[in-house]
């Protein structure tokens, strides 16, 4: 452990950095003119499952979803094709950053519930000639930084032992990098689930998973010098893009609250007992108030004490897909109408490049504030 930190810490992987942040003002545009734009969810779920599935890294299926981005931001594709689309992605990306032994079987892959319930079966000739098509689309370039590639060596000095939980010095230092990755790993795989985040550099929503991290966290400073400098990101620079991530964790908290709402109903007692806070709660977000007023950030977060109770859920859980892995959604194949297929060989079909108006982007309350008064409570933490 005490190894790696050094090595986050050497001259080679400042050097790495630089030549990712130098590759990521190159990355091709995004436009968001897919007419299958309602169903990029959907997809971007199912690539998060299956590399779950087959434990493959972060970096592997972020470059996957960007993959499949790019490529229905440019094509017109029909909904059977999509599949088969999403999984070429997946499996170019773990062939690029995975080891040989991890990159998924074509057996593996026909064995999807999805592929059985859309009556889909891979051949090596027709991955062989989606792969083709996506390299040439690609222009045989697949060195393209996501947020993945950015995040831990972020992580290496997210926290310090100067850092303040609360005003007071940390109980547990390592308890509390551990918590971070969590948080921060979270965060990423909030950044997945909307295609908006493409709208900012990958090493920015890589900042901001940090900072949002730290923010739930209650560490203080809320974004130190010594983050500013190694990510080249202010904090009023950062304060949008972490203003999405804390709308859908908050989004995430609620619902689950409201699933073990449900599961408790029957139960005599509440679930969740409205409590008064302690002396304690009170100082705590006094404080928090105090070190985040140096930033004169903009917004405040202001969030239910009831959401206390399911903080450590979305800690130890994924993000949840929008649509189960084992069926499409209803009325997917009425939604979309193929136009324009050209047919590519292996019997595949798949549309020529169409303009199309573009999409108008996901919009949400510019008013939502954030502030350091979260009162999630993190056992790590408890004195």
């Amino acid at each position: 452990m005490e190894l790696e930190g050094q090595w986050w810490k050497g001259q080679l992987a400042a050097d790495i950095h630089q030549a990712l942040r130098y590759k990521e003002l190159k990355l091709p545009s995004y436009k968001g003119q897919s007419p299958q734009l309602n169903l990029r969810r959907y997809f971007a779920d199912l690539i998060a499952i299956v590399s779950n599935r087959f434990r493959l890294c972060p970096a592997a299926r972020h470059l996957a979803v960007y993959l499949l981005d790019l490529f229905m931001d440019r094509y017109d594709i029909s909904i059977q094709q999509l599949h088969v689309v999403a999984l070429s992605c997946l499996l170019l990306a773990s062939k690029f950053e995975e080891k040989e032994d991890s990159v998924p079987k074509l057996e593996q892959l026909n064995s999807l519930g999805c592929m059985t319930n859309m009556n889909l079966v891979l051949t090596k000739q027709n991955l062989l000639h989606m792969e083709l098509l996506l390299l040439e689309t690609f222009q045989w370039n697949l060195c393209l930084p996501t947020a993945a590639h950015f995040i831990e060596y972020y992580l290496s000095i997210a926290v310090h032992e100067t850092d303040l939980h609360d005003g007071w010095p940390m109980v547990s230092l390592e308890k509390t990098k551990l918590y971070m990755a969590k948080y921060a790993d979270y965060f990423l795989e909030v950044s997945l689930q909307d295609h908006a985040f493409l709208n900012y550099a990958p090493s920015l929503v890589a900042t901001a998973c940090v900072a949002s991290s730290r923010i739930i966290l209650r560490l203080s400073p809320t974004w130190p010098t010594r983050l500013h400098r190694l990510t080249a990101y202010s904090w009023d620079f950062l304060v949008p893009c972490i203003e999405r991530l804390l709308i859908a964790h908050d989004n995430d908290v609620k619902e689950a609250n409201k699933q073990k709402g449900q599961h408790a109903q029957p139960a005599q007692h509440s679930a969740f007992p409205t409590q008064t806070p302690t002396p304690q709660q009170a100082h705590v977000q006094q404080h928090v108030s105090q070190y985040l007023q140096p930033h004169q950030a903009p917004l405040q977060y202001h969030h239910q004490t009831s959401q206390q109770q399911n903080c450590q859920q979305m800690v130890s859980t994924s993000h949840t897909p929008s649509y189960p892995l084992q069926t499409c959604p209803a009325g997917l194949q009425s939604s979309v109408q193929a136009r324009g297929h050209i047919q590519t060989g292996a019997s595949m079909s798949l549309a020529v490049p169409i303009e199309v108006k573009p999409c108008i982007s996901v919009s949400y309350n510019r008013s939502y504030q954030i502030s350091g008064r979260y009162p999630c409570i993190t056992p790590c933490f408890e004195r």
